[in-house]
């Protein structure tokens, strides 16, 4: 095994195309197929599925590839601390649904550890997504929320895809309006205070479940409901609808959200937020800076974090 064909099925995996990996790494395809061949005869085992639409990671490839990066982090510091010139970029992604403590969490790591090169991925997408980005290793940890109604079936996908799922915080419903919205005048809200006003929620495209919905009390019914597919849109029908949205309560005014407001929900439910990771994969140093990062994130909003403090938030 050479350090150079751990490289080559680095960028293969990223590209998800040997010609297009050919063309990034500056060689050419049947080199690189050769390549990658002798890798898997070296191992005895087949790390990539090749097909007219391109390659994916086996079950094997994907655990390779996360022994891989791990070798080549490894390099990268022997690179930086002897003055070799060519350093191996540092690398991480993160899946998530829509959450402003998840992209707070990412600034500050950019901001802590990003080096002159780095590749660093933050995904705000549909919830089916962060599970099969997990899986998938496109992304080292992804963040959803469970509660009562979807819990059952969220663990058995997580179980089905070989993740595990590790809570962070309870918090309770809050329901998200713009400042100038007519319901800010209220302290706590019910069912029936929202009734008039536009419900927004995130579209889930084809697996669209009430159990993959973004939003607690998803199966209640609307008169006025709009989907959208980002937060900034999100935001926007906030502010020029009136409408609102049911989340965790946790606004980043650093993140520009300081038009929003946060007020709770008198409903006899909780959302428990946490992070996903591959079974039997311990998280890379940055992935575990990440979540160091989430954690005092989540705290300075007065939270306490599962397993540091009684669990008051619930």
């Amino acid at each position: 095994m050479r350090i150079q064909q751990l490289q080559y099925f680095e960028k293969i995996a990223a590209t998800g195309s040997m010609n297009e990996a050919a063309k990034q790494l500056y060689i050419s395809q049947p080199s690189l197929s050769q390549a990658m061949k002798e890798l898997e005869k070296e191992y005895q085992v087949q790390l990539l599925y090749r097909s007219k639409v391109g390659i994916t990671l086996t079950d094997a490839g994907r655990e390779f590839l996360n022994y891989a990066r791990g070798v080549l982090d490894q390099v990268s510091l022997l690179d930086e601390r002897f003055g070799t010139k060519t350093t191996h970029k540092q690398i991480f992604s993160v899946s998530g649904q829509h959450y402003a403590f998840v992209v707070h969490a990412f600034v500050e790591l950019v901001k802590k550890i990003g080096k002159e090169e780095y590749n660093f991925t933050l995904r705000e997408t549909q919830t089916e997504n962060v599970l099969n980005d997990i899986q998938n290793l496109r992304s080292e940890v992804g963040i959803i929320y469970l509660n009562p109604f979807n819990a059952t079936v969220m663990h058995r996908l997580i179980s089905e895809r070989n993740l595990e799922f590790i809570p962070l915080f309870y918090a309770k419903p809050h329901v998200f309006v713009s400042r100038d919205n007519p319901l800010t005048k209220k302290a706590s809200l019910t069912i029936s205070d929202l009734e008039d006003y536009p419900y927004l929620s995130y579209e889930q495209g084809e697996t669209n479940s009430f159990y993959f919905s973004e939003e607690i009390q998803s199966t209640l019914k609307h008169k006025k409901w709009i989907q959208i597919s980002d937060r900034a849109t999100i935001f926007n029908l906030m502010a020029g609808l009136n409408g609102y949205t049911i989340s965790s309560g946790i606004i980043s005014a650093d993140l520009n959200d300081d038009k929003i407001v946060a007020i709770p929900l008198e409903v006899d439910d909780y959302m428990e937020l946490g992070y996903l990771k591959r079974k039997q994969i311990e998280l890379s140093p940055i992935g575990r800076d990440y979540i160091n990062l989430l954690k005092q994130h989540i705290k300075n909003f007065g939270f306490s974090i599962i397993g540091e403090a009684d669990e008051t938030t619930r």
